[in-house]
């Protein structure tokens, strides 16, 4: 192997570790991973709120559920 071939080989296995070390940060970047998800939630509300509001719904319905369950035991 020569000098050149060597130097070939290892800028090619920097640049495939520079772009995995890319992807792991991308993965774990929560800031990024929260903003893209609130943007999905935002799109998907304009598409279509009636899903939304109803599991909005359930949800109150089941916390004052709760609430009156707690206040009602005798414990």
């Amino acid at each position: 192997m020569s000098m050149s071939d060597a130097q070939s080989k290892v800028a090619a296995t920097r640049a495939k570790l520079e772009s995995t070390l890319d992807s792991i940060e991308d993965k774990f970047n929560v800031p990024q991973r929260a903003s893209e998800l609130t943007e999905q939630v935002k799109v998907s509300f304009e598409k279509n709120p009636v899903p939304w509001i109803v599991a909005a719904a359930a949800v109150a319905v089941g916390v004052v559920g709760l609430i009156a369950w707690a206040l009602s035991s005798d414990d």
